[in-house]
């Protein structure tokens, strides 16, 4: 099997479609022929193509800018090592508009392209559910970003997750804010959607194990213009501390910022999404001082900090999970197709699930048999609008 090395960029050009328009601009390669799982003769020239489906449009666009140049990089570095079978790596994107519908027409898109041999979906649980249906259908490999724990326990075989789930992210909330900070009252603010109702429940469950409690538990509705009520609801209870599951950046900085404005000063320990670049940009001052929980981290693993170096170097910002997710799921499939000598999707499946202690920039993958390949987290701090490493919790895998 290649071992594919992240940290060395090749010099290849990248290889990417968007929005079905035209890619590669003519690069050929010697013509060689190799056999296809199903015995068809094929030149060696001929791209694997990865599906992609992200947001280019809607509130989600500028995270979904980042997870895309997260996949172009891994492409580029793959393709400027030879590519994969001797074959280059091709990515397809389509726009999923940050809607459940939207992804769903994005993949379906997507699918009707039967070169597409695996895709990338959605770094947001309820996308992943809306996908679901039609991802059964198609019976291929989907790499998925969104951290709700059900998405890999509700049968589809099909389902391969490249961040950990929310099993892990409620465990260390719930530890470092009763066992490292001391609080033990807590307000919990949380999306109505799959993950922050999945989120509320564990990190519910994980923090009355430790002997806290709930004080006010406030739910929201997605694209929330005002949390005004939300804020006075925990202002006026005697919680010490904030934990938190926002799904979109742009909830999550309206509510940092009228937090502050209405005079709410307490500690706050998020979910990954309080560390996020663009949530950083839309809260700036109002987060500094937060502790997240993060699936990536540079400082985490000399892994992550190649990864890092590489991202901001071709890209000017720091990196973060919506980022690093895609680029090492674009390693994943490499090296699955590696293993299975073709693009079979039983055999990729099969590949996958063999996978065991890749180095990735998000931790190490140990794939379990449902399909969860990364079992830890970062706990970060926000120290004047800079990210800064704490800590890494890994866990056994179940």
């Amino acid at each position: 099997m290649a071992v594919f090395r992240p940290w060395k960029l090749g010099t290849a050009s990248k290889t990417m479609t968007r929005r079905r328009t035209n890619g590669l601009g003519g690069i050929l390669l010697a013509a060689s022929f190799i056999l296809t799982a199903s015995g068809v003769a094929r030149a060696a020239d001929d791209e694997i193509e990865i599906g992609m489906a992200t947001p280019l449009t809607g509130p989600a666009a500028e995270s979904g800018k980042y997870g895309e140049w997260g996949a172009e990089l891994a492409i580029a570095e793959i393709n400027g090592q030879g590519g994969v079978l001797g074959r280059k790596l091709k990515l397809v994107i389509e726009d999923d508009q940050t809607t459940n519908p939207g992804i769903v027409a994005a993949f379906n898109r997507l699918a009707s392209n039967p070169d597409i041999a695996v895709f990338l979906g959605s770094v947001r649980s309820t996308q992943v559910h809306a996908m679901d249906p039609d991802v059964r259908r198609v019976a291929k490999p989907v790499f998925i970003g969104g951290t709700d724990p059900n998405l890999t326990h509700m049968g589809n075989p099909w389902f391969f997750r490249c961040r950990p789930n929310d099993t892990y992210s409620a465990k260390v909330i719930a530890d470092f804010g009763v066992h490292t900070l001391g609080f033990k009252k807590w307000a919990l603010v949380t999306s109505t959607d799959a993950f922050g109702s999945s989120g509320n429940k564990l990190l519910t469950a994980e923090l009355s194990a430790l002997g806290a409690s709930v004080v006010t538990s406030q739910g929201y509705a997605n694209q929330t213009p005002d949390f005004t009520p939300v804020v006075l609801a925990i202002k006026g209870s005697d919680a010490e501390v904030i934990g938190s599951y926002f799904t979109y950046e742009q909830d999550l900085g309206v509510f940092a910022r009228q937090l502050r404005q209405l005079g709410v000063r307490l500690p706050w320990v998020g979910s990954p999404s309080i560390t996020d670049t663009a949530a950083l940009h839309l809260a700036g001052p109002a987060l500094w001082g937060t502790y997240g929980i993060a699936d990536f981290n540079a400082d985490s693993s000399p892994e992550a900090k190649r990864y890092a170096e590489a991202y901001q170097a071709a890209h000017h910002v720091p990196a973060d999970q919506f980022s690093a997710w895609t680029y090492d799921a674009i390693h994943l499939a490499a090296i699955a197709i590696e293993k299975a000598k073709s693009t079979d999707p039983k055999a990729l499946r099969e590949a996958i699930l063999s996978i065991r202690g890749y180095h990735g920039a998000e931790g190490t993958y140990d794939f379990d048999a449902n399909g969860d390949g990364l079992h830890g987290y970062n706990v970060v701090k926000n120290d004047h609008g800079k990210i800064v490493f704490i800590k890494r919790v890994d866990f056994p895998p179940p």
